[in-house]
């Protein structure tokens, strides 16, 4: 191999390690706990983020946390969080949200003092109950909710009147709703008006549109699983840390490498 070869490699090798190290700006704001990944997308659109000394608009640019200089709202980026996290079994008439405008109940009145900044990993209704993932972890939460990883949950639904096996059976099928059919559902009755079903998809109020679907109303929804972690015994308004394990089968589950 001549000099001039081995130069040309040796800098397309350093060009990659290079690229390697570097990560989309939007996705370093959610890896730093400072807000989601959708979040992340308005501040840079919005120009309240500077690479460099540099206001950036551009949602897609790639930065190096190395060596680049990130500021949001005039303020460096914070050092890589220690990843936490927990389950909360959320009861109904509380907002999936840290803050309300209109003073509403909201899941960080049940969170204790002292705990670092937190993010819920998609959400529950205002009407609905159970298990809700909060986490620091901006990727895996990034995982969870998107499509692509079709991360089961799974719900206990009680409706108004007597479900028949036939229209069970059309859930599990998937049915028309106005944004579209759905896939098809995992679904075991558990009694008279009483059911699990467990679906893939994350649309809005999804499991209610579909019982309205097949012709009934659904008078309780409780999450009592998300991928591989369960809600178990956890009190009604309880928070509890995922252990080790969990959040190993969680990563996995996404694909993500487990934390060492």
């Amino acid at each position: 191999m001549s000099e001039s070869e081995r130069e040309r490699r040796s800098l397309r090798v350093q060009a990659d390690a290079e690229e390697a190290g570097r990560v989309r700006l939007h996705k370093l704001l959610a890896l730093r706990g400072v807000c989601s990944r959708r979040h992340g997308e308005e501040l840079i659109r919005s120009g309240k983020v500077r690479v460099n000394g540099e206001v950036v608009r551009e949602v897609g640019i790639k930065v190096d946390p190395e060596r680049d200089r990130v500021e949001v709202n005039g303020k460096p980026l914070p050092p890589p969080p220690k990843l936490v996290y927990f389950i909360l079994n959320k009861p109904r008439n509380v907002l999936t949200t840290l803050r309300d405008d209109r003073g509403r109940p909201t899941i960080k009145d049940l969170l204790p003092h002292g705990l670092p900044r937190l993010f819920p990993v998609g959400r529950l209704d205002w009407d609905s109950e159970g298990l809700l993932l909060l986490t620091n972890d901006g990727e895996l939460a990034y995982r969870l909710t998107h499509p692509r990883y079709q991360i089961q949950k799974t719900y206990r639904v009680t409706v108004e009147r007597p479900i028949e096996d036939g229209e069970l059976e059309m859930l599990r099928r998937g049915v028309m709703l106005d944004d579209g059919p759905t896939g098809p559902a995992e679904v075991r009755r558990l009694g008279e008006r009483e059911f699990l079903i467990g679906i893939g998809e994350g649309r809005n109020r999804q499991v209610r549109r579909m019982c309205a679907a097949v012709g009934h109303r659904v008078v309780r929804l409780v999450r009592i699983a998300e991928g591989p972690v369960r809600l178990g015994g956890l009190a009604s308004g309880a928070l509890r840390p995922l252990s080790a394990r969990e959040v190993a089968a969680l990563r996995r589950a996404v694909g993500l490498e487990p934390i060492r």
